[in-house]
């Protein structure tokens, strides 16, 4: 799969969008961090949503993405990487979105902990989700991502994760939770899926989803 060929996106697509720290460094240090990330997010999928009231004069200068163009599944937050599974709804390319976010995040990232040069390894990486099963399984490998790392023991307990809006457990209207949780019974079926001990085997077929596979076998 070319995990590099940013021609395939295209309306109606769901992708796969992840990269890491260069060198592998923490691109998340700290509680800010990972809601400047997720703010800056927010405002290019729902620019209708920000008060530009409240931002500062800089910040107001920032040009946002037209409304209702991307859908966002679902999303985990590691400390030195991202997932995003998202949906394109139009003609404007999803890497328009991430080049944004991204660019965006450097900017701060750098002036806060006065740095220069590239923050993410090369360019961000994606994979065309290409049937439902693929995507029932790219939503339960995101989630599960902290686990997999060993960040906690229980996933309720990690905050940057869209699990914890999956659950019930906070509603940040991120989300299009329902394109997954709508094909099952319940949200407890899913989550119970998730946890289950067999999920582990039935991922390591979909070695596309792993966000180091291009580069090494280290599936975090």
């Amino acid at each position: 799969m070319n995990h590099r060929d940013y021609k395939q996106f295209a309306a109606g697509e769901f992708f796969h969008i992840y990269n890491r720290g260069v060198g592998k460094m923490n691109i998340f240090r700290n509680k800010e961090d990972f809601n400047v990330f997720l703010s800056r997010l927010k405002e290019n999928v729902f620019p209708e949503s920000i008060d530009k009231s409240k931002l500062s004069k800089i910040d107001r200068k920032r040009k946002m993405l037209p409304p209702n163009s991307y859908d966002i599944v679902c999303y985990c937050l590691m400390p030195n990487h991202f997932h995003l599974l998202i949906k394109q709804l139009t003609d404007i390319s999803i890497s328009k979105l991430i080049s944004k976010l991204c660019s965006s995040y450097s900017l701060y990232f750098n002036k806060k902990y006065d740095r220069v040069g590239a923050l993410f390894q090369d360019q961000f990486k994606s994979v065309l989700i290409r049937t439902n099963e693929q995507l029932l399984w790219t939503s339960l490998y995101i989630h599960k991502n902290p686990l997999k790392a060993g960040l906690v023991e229980n996933i309720e307990d990690y905050t940057w994760n869209s699990y914890l809006d999956y659950a019930g457990l906070k509603n940040d209207e991120m989300c299009k939770k329902e394109i997954i949780l709508d094909q099952y019974h319940s949200s407890k079926e899913y989550l119970n899926q998730l946890r289950s001990e067999q999920l582990e085997n039935k991922l390591i077929a979909f070695a596309d989803l792993f966000i180091d596979a291009y580069d090494d076998k280290d599936p975090r």
